[in-house]
């Protein structure tokens, strides 16, 4: 099973999912166990396949570090914060974690855009 750690201690993941805000963007960041990638993989397309129809989902986007890294980001788009917390709330969620390889390490985290002048707008 999948273990879920925090990036900011301070401000952990299940407290950012009771913020309102919207559109939001979870970035999460998982390291595979020595030759699990293949499985971790799998795992996670499940899991897209599922928040792909939840009322929200915007969009997702998976990478995988260069030169063979066992290190995954997961960079996944919604409407909100309410709306990303009912998805990983639901039973098959849940469930779904179960499926990732045992050692599988997660770093969920949940960002709003804003603007950076001459660079990026919010």
């Amino acid at each position: 099973m999948i273990e879920m750690a925090n990036l900011d201690e301070a401000i952990p993941y299940p407290k950012q999912l009771q913020g309102k805000e919207g559109p939001v963007v979870l970035i999460n960041t998982s390291v595979a166990p020595e030759g699990k990638v293949d499985e971790v993989l799998a795992a996670w397309k499940t899991d897209s396949q599922h928040f792909q129809k939840q009322p929200g989902f915007i969009s997702t986007q998976l990478h995988r570090g260069t030169g063979g890294s066992r290190v995954l980001v997961n960079v996944a788009v919604w409407e909100s914060t309410a709306q990303l917390a009912a998805a990983v709330g639901t039973e098959a969620f849940r469930k779904s974690l179960a499926n990732y390889p045992d050692g599988t390490v997660s770093h969920p985290h949940v960002f709003q855009k804003v603007a950076g002048e001459g660079v990026c707008v919010a």
